[in-house]
């Protein structure tokens, strides 16, 4: 028996701000979406366009404010060609959370507060 990651999904209070934060900071692209007629949530599918991974992104109409996440003891991880360029890049859209400098890795929030890792080539 074989298991394959296909997604993670994380919830979004702000479907569209999030979209063009993905797109801008980490060149992520819809890929699929499900929106029902009811209008109840959408569903929007992330992709990298280079692996078969997906980031699921749920919006729900009913949400009236913006997520709790608690600790946020999680991530999702991505590596890049070009570290310090991906950097300058985050620095300057002001969404860098965090450096280690001693593992040569840093970390950016999106507009939710979920944590994300930038890892330089060959790392993971």
């Amino acid at each position: 028996m074989k298991f394959s990651m296909l997604h993670n999904n994380i919830n979004v209070f702000d479907l569209e701000r999030s979209m063009k934060f993905y797109a801008d900071a980490l060149g992520l692209f819809e890929v699929g979406r499900i929106a029902p007629e009811s209008g109840a949530f959408i569903i929007v599918y992330l992709g990298d366009g280079s692996s078969g991974h997906k980031l699921e992104l749920t919006w729900l109409r009913d949400r009236t404010e913006p997520y709790d996440l608690g600790d946020n003891e999680f991530h999702l991880a991505f590596s890049t060609d070009d570290y310090e360029g991906a950097l300058a890049k985050h620095k300057a859209m002001g969404c860098v959370a965090f450096i280690n400098e001693d593992l040569g890795i840093y970390f950016i929030t999106d507009p939710d507060g979920y944590w994300l890792e930038v890892l330089p080539p060959g790392r993971g």
